[in-house]
């Protein structure tokens, strides 16, 4: 069995609630169950903060031990180096995922300090971004 996790970061735990002409209306709880009965044969394990260093923390504990690794940092995506090099220095592959289209948005979210050590990244599809990553890894 596949064992991968989603790491959301700031502002994430909104989903629903906030800006829902970009985000949707949709909670993420309510889509993680979503995706977990599309693929009852992989282990997705889900973790959210709003804190940058508990973000590194996690993807130190993870970077070792996981198939995968789906990271939306949000915000930090475009101002962590610290999320940037965690992800350089773990193993575990990881694919950088943005529900909307970052470079249909405000200039400073065309950069990522992500992407050059991600395995791939996908933006612009809504909450099926994350589905996308998911079978990236299948």
């Amino acid at each position: 069995m596949k064992k991968l996790i989603i790491i959301n970061g700031p502002n994430l735990n909104l989903l629903g609630k906030r800006e829902p002409a970009i985000y949707g209306s949709l909670s993420f709880t309510e889509f993680l169950e979503e995706i977990k009965g599309k693929y009852p044969t992989v282990q997705i394990d889900y973790f959210q903060s709003n804190i940058e260093g508990v973000l590194i923390d996690k993807l130190h504990e993870v970077g070792f031990a996981f198939d995968g690794i789906i990271l939306n940092a949000g915000a930090y995506t475009h101002t962590s180096i610290g999320i940037g090099d965690a992800v350089k220095g773990i193993e575990t592959p990881v694919v950088e995922v943005h529900i909307s289209n970052t470079f249909g948005r405000e200039e400073f979210r065309h950069q990522s300090y992500i992407s050059p050590n991600a395995k791939g990244v996908i933006l612009g599809f809504g909450l099926q971004s994350y589905e996308l990553a998911i079978q990236s890894f299948l």
